[in-house]
């Protein structure tokens, strides 16, 4: 008779502790196949929340007011009376161009009417004396015909000697150039001495006013499409007062310290970005914005009443890109829930789809468990949003 080797069990003796290990494992909960508690993991019970949404928008800005000062006449610069880059207020005088020749031309266009002026009341008296003798037949129609017409000569004489006086003395008040806005100056152009001509191509001087100061940003009108269907579906509110305020940040991602206002909104879409203009207004008292600088606007976009707002730690991304959370549900219960995500606020992502108000969404544990398994949830808290 045939016995087993020393040390081995026979396959019979073993079969029956195999059955019963295997029906072990298949009676057991799949959730914790250990056998021990279901595993704790932190959760965060969502709530709705009033969330203000904006967006940033990139831009540059522009001088409030610009004025190029060119001369109206000819001649040679006399003065320049600024400092270059310094402030000036509209009306000061800036340059002086010498004025003896339009004072000489002024004082001749005065003479010149003197003496219109004087050879009127002969004609008028003449006129008058000969239209009395016509009624009486003593001199000719003809006669009386040509002193009206003298008459009539030497009061267009008159009215143009008058016109060249006005021309020849705007034409001397053309002579010193003031400045036509308040603001800063730029590099002068010339010196005295120069010789300069009326409405020349190159200005003598460029004056900006810095305060305030214009801020263009770019919209793509797209954005502009989708923000226009969520206020008209009633998903976001919008107050235009507050909605026309607005936040800067500078260039090195600095908040600019004082708000600004949306102006006006352009209608029409530049072709080659598809992008709409919005034109900001901000102070500028310490002049810290210049003229062509990049910046960011902060515009506010919408207020979302019943924002529901998912921790960034609890949402995940399959191997499509997908936005994916695990949520505990019925009976502890872990559960996978699909997402729309809009944008991220802080810390937190705002979810437009596949979440709800007390839904309860694993942030802490997650690499423990797996969608259907029975877990021991723990409510923890995160900090809130940051903002937008």
């Amino acid at each position: 008779m045939n016995r087993p080797a020393p040390g081995r069990r026979p396959v019979a003796a073993l079969l029956p502790a195999s059955l019963a290990l295997l029906a072990a494992a298949c009676g057991a909960p799949s959730q914790h196949p250990t056998g021990g508690a279901p595993p704790e993991v932190g959760v965060v019970t969502l709530a709705p929340e009033r969330v203000v949404l904006t967006t940033e928008l990139p831009g540059r800005t522009a001088p409030y007011l610009v004025a190029e000062v060119r001369p109206q006449v000819n001649g040679v610069l006399q003065k320049r009376l600024f400092t270059e880059g310094a402030e000036v207020r509209a009306g000061q005088q800036l340059y002086q161009i010498d004025p003896a020749p339009y004072r000489a031309a002024y004082e001749q266009a005065r003479a010149a009417l003197q003496v219109a002026e004087a050879a009127l009341p002969a004609a008028r008296s003449r006129a008058e004396r000969l239209r009395g003798l016509v009624a009486s037949r003593a001199v000719g129609e003809q006669d009386a015909i040509d002193a009206e017409a003298a008459l009539a000569q030497a009061e267009a004489s008159v009215a143009a000697a008058g016109a060249a006086v006005e021309s020849a003395r705007i034409q001397l008040a053309y002579t010193p150039i003031p400045a036509p806005i308040s603001g800063r100056t730029g590099r002068s152009s010339v010196t005295p001495g120069a010789l300069v001509t009326a409405y020349q191509p190159v200005p003598l001087v460029t004056i900006q006013q810095l305060d305030p100061i214009y801020v263009d940003v770019q919209q793509s009108s797209a954005d502009l499409l989708r923000l226009r269907r969520v206020l008209a579906s009633g998903a976001l509110t919008r107050d235009e007062r507050s909605a026309s305020r607005v936040r800067l940040l500078l260039e090195d991602g600095t908040p600019y310290a004082h708000e600004g206002t949306l102006q006006f909104q352009d209608v029409t879409v530049t072709p080659t970005t598809g992008a709409v203009t919005l034109r900001l207004v901000f102070p500028n008292p310490e002049t810290l914005l210049l003229p062509g600088m990049f910046v960011r606007a902060i515009v506010e976009e919408g207020v979302d009443e019943q924002a529901i707002l998912a921790p960034q730690q609890g949402v995940q991304r399959d191997p499509r890109g997908n936005a994916f959370a695990l949520v505990v549900g019925d009976g502890n219960q872990v559960e996978t829930r699909e997402l729309g995500i809009d944008r991220a606020l802080g810390n937190r992502w705002r979810v437009t789809r596949g979440l709800a108000a007390g839904d309860r969404v694993i942030v802490d544990g997650l690499l423990a468990v797996r969608p259907g398994m029975a877990v021991s949830p723990v409510e923890t808290t995160v900090p809130p949003a940051g903002g937008a």
